[in-house]
């Protein structure tokens, strides 16, 4: 039996360098696998973000399952069970189903109208009366039925006589002079002007496209003129807009906010980007301001001369800067947008965003209770001590214990939403305090998403000055929007109100006051005059 050779101290030292070597390769693949995973997972993020972006749901709603998971601070409670309702015999009366039906709509068939839609009668003969034995029937009554029926967008030209008189004494000769109009020197009526701006701007209908169906119906014009006239009668209205913006910055609560426009070329040709800066008041106006740069000048130079108050955005850092070296000036933050970066986060820890959510949900079921109560000053501030105060102490509580797990990176998505939240604490606090603060900006979302639509259709503005005319004239269609109010209606009446009313009261054209002043009362059109008169 042979006996194997011990090793060497000079194998042993070489083993030893071998493990040494192995463990060090295995420590620095163990490193790289750990970033590769790291890695991966962030890509698979934001691929599932586009995803979301390009074919997901847009709406933030979500559907809550389970019954108890909104009750978070307090246990629950036992549900009685109720008592066997004891069955009811139901009986049916033939008829009352349609009898309904008709008591609800305008006509059997369910067509709602308002009186301002023309009716055409369309009156049938039955061959019965048209014959030689016509004589032999009478009309005992007239069956009414309603059709809805369409036709293209229909262009009209107002052809103007006015006579030249000769006074018969002097032989002097007198031209009468036109009606007054909207522009001088243009072939545009004042209901084109309305038209040209209501087609682009609230049905987002870009003027080439309107130029398109002009010359489908005959009608031979530049387009450079629409440009023309549509900038023209914008700066008609830009006195009315600065003014609804002065009354604006008298609020006590301002939301503001800002979107991406591309406006004016670049030296290279290219697209350069602007900014609306949209801001809401509190009686419900808003006003586009347009600027070039994302920068705070720009909130500095509208806000700073006349605002104090609460003011509440989004979580740009501009905001923030602005608020903390401006006297009285409260900074709130959007719950929304904190929600969001929960959200975005919800590929990576379903379980921890999903309570996240929750909580946030806790609070917006409150405000909902206070909507539907219509709790005011000191009673909805009381309600929102009592009721959603316990819930922001215990959301910022858990999300600070949260934040010292060990799992999440410093890339990690949770991680950004949990510092996202807490290094904003304070401003989402400030709703507690001032029951006049919202909890969001959607109330200002909304009102962007216009801009948005017909960003997608006009593309983009030509000149600096062309977005700021955009800015103008969307400020007046959504004010009009918010208080109910027929934008066409409304510009038909001050395009022409405008020139003959006192400068000094300029602010009574704004929509919010032209509504309790003029409303009931606008100026027309020639057309639609016309059109009045003939149907009277």
């Amino acid at each position: 039996m042979k006996i194997a050779p011990k090793p060497s101290a000079s194998h042993q030292k070489i083993d030893s360098f071998e493990r040494d070597k192995l463990a060090s390769t295995l420590t620095v693949l163990r490193e790289e696998n750990k970033v590769i995973v790291d890695e991966n997972k962030k890509l698979k993020a934001r691929v599932e973000w586009f995803e979301k972006q390009f074919f997901g749901s847009k709406s933030e709603k979500r559907l809550v399952d389970n019954a108890e998971q909104l009750n978070l601070l307090t246990a629950p409670t036992a549900t009685e069970v109720p008592p066997e309702e004891k069955q009811l015999t139901i009986t049916y009366q033939r008829g009352t189903a349609k009898k309904n039906r008709g008591d609800e709509c305008v006509t059997d068939a369910g067509l709602r109208f308002s009186d301002e839609v023309p009716v055409e009668i369309i009156r049938i003969t039955p061959p019965e009366l048209m014959g030689e034995s016509a004589s032999d029937y009478e009309i005992i009554d007239t069956k009414i039925s309603r059709k809805l029926a369409q036709q293209p967008a229909s262009y009209v030209v107002l052809q103007y006589e006015t006579p030249v008189i000769k006074h018969k004494e002097t032989q002097a000769i007198k031209t009468t002079a036109m009606p007054a109009q909207v522009l001088d020197s243009s072939l545009a009526d004042v209901s084109l002007l309305t038209g040209l701006m209501i087609d682009k701007f609230l049905y987002h209908l870009p003027l080439y496209r309107q130029h398109q169906r002009m010359a489908l119906q005959g009608i031979t014009v530049s387009r450079a003129s629409l440009t023309n006239w549509v900038k023209r009668a914008i700066e008609l209205l830009r006195p009315i807009v600065e003014a609804q913006l002065a009354h604006v910055l008298l609020s006590k609560t301002l939301a503001m906010d800002e979107v991406p426009i591309k406006a004016s070329r670049s030296e290279k040709g290219k697209m350069q980007t602007g900014y609306f800066w949209p801001i809401y008041g509190e009686d419900h106006e808003v006003v586009f301001t347009f600027n070039k740069s994302r920068g705070r000048q720009h909130i500095e130079d509208v806000l700073k001369k006349q605002f104090k108050g609460t003011l509440i955005t989004d979580g740009y850092s501009a905001y923030a800067c602005f608020a903390e070296q401006t006297q009285g000036v409260t900074h709130a933050q959007c719950w929304v947008h904190s929600r969001r970066t929960f959200v975005d986060a919800e590929s990576v820890d379903k379980n921890t965003v999903d309570h996240a959510l929750e909580i946030i949900g806790k609070l917006y079921q409150h405000e909902a209770i206070i909507k539907d109560k219509k709790l005011t000053d000191d009673k909805k501030h009381d309600y929102r001590l009592a009721q959603s105060k316990p819930i922001v102490d215990y959301f910022f509580a858990w999300c600070a214990q949260q934040i010292q797990r060990d799992d999440l990176t410093p890339q990690h998505a949770l991680r950004k939403a949990f510092n996202y939240v807490l290094t904003r604490e304070h401003q989402l606090r400030v709703f507690l305090e001032d029951p006049q603060v919202p909890m969001d900006t959607n109330h200002l979302e909304r009102e962007i998403r216009p801009i948005t639509l017909g960003r997608k259709n006009w593309l983009f503005c030509w000149t600096e000055l062309g977005a700021e005319h955009v800015g103008l004239i969307q400020s007046l269609i959504s004010t009009c929007k918010l208080h109910d109010i027929n934008p066409q209606v409304y510009l038909t009446d001050v395009l022409q109100r405008i020139s003959v009313h006192p400068a000094k009261d300029i602010a009574e054209l704004t929509p919010r006051l032209w509504k309790e002043k003029f409303a009931n009362i606008p100026m027309r059109s020639v057309l639609q005059r016309r059109s009045q008169y003939v149907g009277e």
